[in-house]
């Protein structure tokens, strides 16, 4: 009885602190994961990514990050814009329109652990928010919150794949739900879509041909091969989202904390190309964008203009 009380809490909670879904799996070895990831690492496919290498076993098992570990309770935040950056200017993901999501997603999972704590007791939990060795799309499937598509986004059936995830590992055992059957289907408009190739068959992505690997992780000059095919991306991409027909039931979302920063969406070209090191910390103070720096950015306007 406890543990189908104990999950109601955590799901109307989580809904209280406005995550738009939840689901919960059981904390265990990922099997199916572990010789895909072994693969995609062996063939270089992090680029530069060597941070990727780190913790291979903890990637695969929670239960190495939380001693004790029984559940992983897994949430996603929709961050779909309801307003778009000024037409001219060079693009940024829709997730850097606003504040920085590690901030806002970490208040909740404080406050999720603190009530848990309250009603529960003494439990063993740990937050993550896309900052450690845990695998969140493969946690969410078994969760049930989504599909991991062939451009290698979870997908919601309900509300597509513009969500940030999150994942709290406790050891408290709860009721789980189960995974989501694939709905890609035959539809290969991400494939087809990508500019560099990055998605080099259905479900299998080369991180080291990504827009967004070379305009935020890569720290050294962009490959002169790939001039012409960025399509004005300046941080991150969204094009094999963008034409994902699952994103056609999208909609903005209602987290004030992720209001898009004006100031950034009414930027004009030339104000991009002219920006200065101190409007850019200024502009970017709290925005995903200062993880690549001012030279990062300025590389990748200059890069642009090739």
């Amino acid at each position: 009885m406890l543990k189908s009380q104990y999950t109601q809490l955590i799901k109307s909670e989580t809904k209280r602190l406005g995550f738009d879904y939840c689901g919960i799996s059981k904390a265990e070895f990922l099997e199916e994961e572990a010789p895909r990831l072994e693969k995609w690492l062996n063939q270089q496919m992090h680029g530069k990514m060597s941070y990727m290498e780190n913790y291979f076993d903890k990637r695969l098992d929670p239960r190495l990050l939380v001693p004790g570990a029984k559940s992983i309770i897994s949430l996603l935040l929709n961050y779909y814009p309801s307003e778009t950056q000024d037409k001219s200017a060079p693009k940024i993901s829709k997730y850097a329109y606003g504040k920085d999501y590690h901030i806002v997603i970490k208040e909740k999972m404080k406050e999720l652990i603190f009530i848990l704590r309250e009603k529960v007791g003494d439990i063993n939990g740990r937050a993550f928010v896309d900052s450690a060795p845990v695998m969140d799309k493969a946690w969410a499937n078994r969760s049930g919150l989504g599909w991991v598509g062939k451009n290698s986004n979870l997908i919601n059936k309900e509300s597509g794949s513009f969500f940030f995830i999150a994942e709290l590992i406790v050891d408290l055992e709860l009721e789980y739900d189960g995974s989501v059957k694939d709905y890609c289907g035959t539809c290969t408009r991400c494939i087809d879509a990508c500019p560099t190739d990055a998605i080099v068959e259905p479900y299998l992505v080369d991180g080291s041909k990504c827009i967004s690997y070379f305009t935020i992780e890569l720290k050294e000059n962009i490959p002169s091969e790939m001039k012409g095919k960025f399509d004005d991306w300046v941080f991150g991409c969204d094009i094999c989202q963008n034409v994902c027909p699952w994103n056609s039931f999208s909609k903005p979302h209602k987290e004030p904390m992720l209001t898009a920063n004006s100031d950034v969406l009414k930027m004009k070209k030339e104000e991009w190309h002219e920006i200065t090191e101190e409007i850019f910390n200024k502009i970017f103070k709290d925005s995903p964008v200062k993880r690549a720096k001012y030279a990062g950015l300025k590389r990748n306007l200059e890069f642009l203009k090739l």
